[in-house]
């Protein structure tokens, strides 16, 4: 029997996206963006910039190469895996504001580029699930906490997250220059894979 083309991709997508949800496996978590809560809140407002975020996240690094890793647009510049690196400390903050923990900074170290972005997307995950749960007065608990200063919940997001979504922009952009554009059935408007 003879399918077409886009019947076999619909179908490969549909169990892909099965048993993604089946395994509840974090780095698979945003191959698509989460169905959006019943409710806005202040909580699920956030949360949802941060769905945002891990689903561009996602699709972002699905596929970099070895090459695509240290490619670096111009001298003193970060390459794709330094900005990866900021983006896993970045995370971390955020995880770590809505969990009420001060950040003590991320050892990369040691970390594969898979690892790192496994991290970085359960990052992302756990501080979702966390702000869909809090309402606005639970916002002013999540401090950015450092060593030796502190910030209020309102320049987590002007800072971390914001800075985190731009730094994928980047990423996106340099594989894009490196000859490795991302998937280009993807709808960040929709937070979908388009067939």
């Amino acid at each position: 029997m003879k399918y077409s083309r886009s019947i076999i991709i619909s179908l490969i997508t549909l169990i892909t996206t099965s048993s993604f949800a089946q395994d509840g496996d974090s780095t698979d978590y945003y191959y698509q963006i989460p169905d959006y809560p019943e409710e806005y809140n202040a909580g699920t407002v956030v949360a949802r910039m941060v769905d945002g975020l891990g689903f561009r996240y996602y699709w972002g690094t699905e596929g970099l190469t070895a090459d695509d890793l240290n490619f670096r647009p111009s001298e003193g510049a970060r390459n794709v895996e330094e900005t990866i690196n900021h983006i896993l400390s970045l995370t971390q903050i955020l995880v770590n504001a809505v969990n009420e923990k001060p950040f003590e900074g991320v050892k990369v170290e040691g970390l594969s580029f898979e690892e790192k972005r496994d991290l970085t997307l359960e990052n992302i995950r756990q501080a979702s699930e966390t702000l869909k749960n809090a309402d606005g007065e639970d916002l002013a608990r999540y401090n950015m906490e450092f060593p030796s200063v502190e910030f209020p919940f309102w320049n987590l997001i002007n800072g971390p997250i914001a800075d985190a979504i731009n730094h994928v922009g980047q990423i996106i952009t340099f594989r894009r220059t490196n000859g490795n554009p991302i998937n280009q059935n993807i709808s960040v408007l929709q937070g979908r894979v388009r067939n």
